[in-house]
């Protein structure tokens, strides 16, 4: 038996914040033999590994394994604590061991792909990234009294705490964001990272969102360069394959990305689109509505 309880998800997505129920993993006394039941239901893959949801595929390094976007959701919303989002297509994990999972020091990547169509390039020199973080400091702060009306943390944009680097060559896309949490009384509540990739194909892009522990925070900077080499479209589903004769463009370009994506062709605060959890023990990382929620560090919350 699930005990259920409610942790709010800041949304920075738009005006407005959302809160959704999350289920804890069971009690002390069936915990060890319900976690390793649960597991025991996981079938982490290594190697080359495709993803025909993204007509993608990813070539894992040594020491890695991905699980399936069945198992990704179950991890996800039974292991972790999130809502349900059957748009997940998988989960690269830092470990061919599917006990890592349940361990509070892991991380992972979870893997979503978006249909927008194709993401021109043609802005990525022009964009002024010092300008953008202005403008996405303002859009944070304005949006404020609304989270903290409903009861969520203000959240100040610091910096990039990875400068957005667009490599023309493998049309791949990254940057970090630096976030502190402060509590309606002016006090903090936390701090927390926030990185995205995104690899560019003929009729979308790949979105590959990395969640962590806070204090896993320089390993996993430190690994993200081999995650980005990781993904890949198929042949003729790749960024050089597009067809203007053919193919959907997409309503923005490179900048829209950095700034919110799809928050920018929905007209929904398009200045800061990413989402986070509340609870400040965990890096979140994406603009996917995902975060950690660790069975351990959710029974020492309980306590």
């Amino acid at each position: 038996m699930l005990r259920k309880t409610f942790l709010p998800a800041v949304a920075l997505l738009a005006a407005f914040v959302l809160a959704a129920p999350v289920a804890a993993m069971p009690e002390d006394g069936e915990h060890h033999s319900s976690a390793e039941a649960f597991v025991s239901s996981l079938h982490p893959t290594t190697g080359e590994v495709s993803i025909p949801g993204a007509q993608a595929t990813l070539k894992l390094a040594n020491g890695y394994s991905f699980l399936s976007a069945a198992d990704a959701q179950r991890v996800l919303t039974q292991a972790w604590g999130n809502p349900p989002d059957d748009s997940v297509l998988g989960m690269i994990i830092p470990s061919t061991d599917a006990h890592a999972v349940l361990d509070e020091k892991t991380w992972a990547v979870v893997v979503t792909f978006v249909d927008e169509g194709y993401v021109s390039d043609k802005d990525a020199e022009k964009i002024d990234y010092d300008d953008m973080l202005k403008d996405l400091k303002k859009a944070a702060q304005d949006s404020n009294p609304e989270r903290l009306k409903e009861g969520y943390p203000a959240v100040e944009l610091v910096g990039w705490a990875e400068p957005p680097h667009y490599d023309e060559a493998s049309h791949k896309l990254y940057w970090a964001r630096d976030l502190k949490f402060k509590k309606a009384d002016g006090s903090a509540d936390g701090q927390s990272l926030n990185y995205a990739i995104r690899v560019l194909g003929r009729k979308g892009y790949l979105s590959l969102n990395a969640i962590a522990p806070i204090d896993q925070l320089a390993q996993v900077r430190a690994d993200m360069p081999d995650v980005v080499a990781m993904a890949e479209f198929n042949p003729g589903e790749r960024y050089a394959d597009y067809n203007s004769s053919t193919d959907k463009a997409a309503a923005y370009g490179i900048a829209a990305l950095v700034a919110g994506g799809i928050a920018a062709k929905a007209g929904l605060f398009a200045k800061l689109g990413i989402m986070l959890l509340a609870l400040k023990k965990f890096v979140v990382i994406g603009i996917a509505a995902i975060g950690g929620l660790f069975a351990k560090i959710f029974k020492k919350k309980q306590a």
